[in-house]
């Protein structure tokens, strides 16, 4: 029997990856993929649940579908992911329009587990966590230009507010010959930029042979018919001398690097079993710039964490000030069940908020000084898209990752292909975003 299945992927890009496998599987089995869950007979919801928020989210797509459903538009649903392994039993008891469940173990068995719920069944499949297969065909769910490699699995950092280790399992990286096979076809389907992936892709194959491999990854990947090769995400005190080496020399990596830090504060850095210290990771930049000619830095950070009061606050923002790392997110620290930060005492929640906001003012100086900066130079950039409100085409350079950063809005006396690159002279901001205009 065939159906007709719908896909919603909510969270990371890591996730994205596993629906784009799922729908793989979904489609190799026979079953058609729709894009609209309004008259499909299947409707999955690839959730987060990283944090709370995540959570609410996906709860409110799945009560839209619920809505659906009710109104006799979609069939069934199935929920899968991070937040269905972390809350089985409170999903299936408190979520009664859920017609079935499978965790991040339990991909692989998306088709079995539509054909239980078109019969009528409720299944609940928590596989392995630790072995569950990383590897397997996908239908990009990417702009054709574009595309993902998540290169290992889980993570063993622990850090102390931090769920993933518990949702995804300890870090398996994949064999170098599976990941160069699967990027080698992703190129040849003419993917132009490759995003290399993983909660920690510094520590890639430490847990093969006890080496670190991403540079000789990267190398390899390097070989092979990319433009642009992007990196995401570098634990700090696992960036090799050899590693730097590569990026500075190999002209497809781009010099734009995303080292999620959360902190500066010592104390605050042990408390949360960090590896680093301010002095280490303001060695480390400071290396990086050094070494890598016109780097951009991205790094998360989380403000609330046990320990921070207002002295500690204020030596993040100093540190934002002094660092000028040009891309930061900034997040109110979440006392996430199952952490051992949620035992710790902390902010309240609101005030987390409100520091986080006023970290994003101090880091939203140092974005207009950058961008200042930047004018009157020239830019590669991927064109994406025709902006018919803004009247420009937009794209991005390699100072912005997909779906992270902003855009570079630019005229054109000439159509722009999506997918294609050009040549941008930046000539503005608008909005915080740079803007330009086409070199010819």
């Amino acid at each position: 029997m065939s159906y007709k299945i719908a896909f919603i992927s909510l969270g990371c890009a890591k996730n994205q990856v596993n629906c784009e496998q799922m729908m793989s599987l979904v489609q190799s089995a026979g079953h058609e993929i729709v894009s609209d869950p309004a008259g499909a007979d299947v409707a999955v919801v690839n959730t987060c649940g990283f944090l709370a928020s995540a959570c609410e989210e996906a709860i409110g797509q799945i009560l839209e579908l619920a809505e659906l459903k009710r109104t006799g538009q979609l069939k069934k649903i199935l929920v899968t992911g991070c937040m269905a392994q972390r809350y089985k039993a409170d999903v299936l008891e408190e979520l009664p329009e859920i017609d079935g469940i499978l965790g991040t173990g339990s991909y692989g068995e998306i088709v079995p587990a539509i054909g239980a719920v078109m019969e009528g069944d409720r299944p609940c499949l928590m596989g392995n966590i630790h072995t569950a297969p990383q590897n397997g065909p996908r239908i990009l769910s990417t702009p054709p230009w574009y595309a993902y490699l998540r290169i290992a699995e889980g993570c063993d950092n622990h850090c102390a507010y931090c769920v993933i280790p518990s949702l995804r399992g300890k870090y398996r990286s994949r064999p170098m010959e599976e990941l160069l096979e699967e990027a080698a076809e992703l190129a040849e389907a003419g993917v132009r930029e490759l995003l290399v992936i993983a909660q920690d892709i510094t520590r890639y194959g430490t847990d093969l042979n006890g080496e670190h491999q991403l540079a000789a990854l990267l190398r390899e990947l390097c070989r092979l018919d990319f433009h642009w090769i992007r990196l995401h995400y570098l634990y700090p005190d696992e960036i090799t001398e050899e590693l730097i080496d590569t990026i500075a020399r190999e002209e497809k990596i781009l010099p734009y690097l995303d080292i999620p830090i959360q902190h500066c504060c010592d104390g605050i850095l042990k408390a949360m079993n960090r590896r680093d210290t301010k002095e280490s990771i303001t060695a480390l930049l400071a290396k990086l710039r050094a070494r890598i000619p016109g780097l951009v830095l991205r790094t998360s950070l989380i403000t609330g964490l046990p320990g921070e009061g207002a002295a500690e606050f204020e030596e993040l923002c100093e540190f934002l000030r002094e660092a000028k790392i040009e891309r930061a997110g900034v997040f109110p620290f979440s006392p996430e069940e199952g952490t051992r930060a949620a035992q710790m005492d902390h902010v309240e929640s609101e005030e987390a908020a409100r520091r986080a906001e006023l970290a994003v003012d101090v880091q939203s100086d140092v974005i207009d000084a950058y961008n200042e900066s930047v004018l009157g130079g020239e830019r590669e950039v991927l064109c994406e898209g025709f902006d018919p409100q803004a009247q420009m085409f937009h794209g991005r350079s390699y100072a912005e990752s997909p779906e992270i950063d902003g855009r570079i809005y630019f005229t054109s006396e000439e159509d722009a292909e999506p997918g294609t690159f050009v040549t941008v002279r930046l000539t503005g901001v608008m909005d915080g975003e740079l803007t330009g205009e086409r070199v010819e």
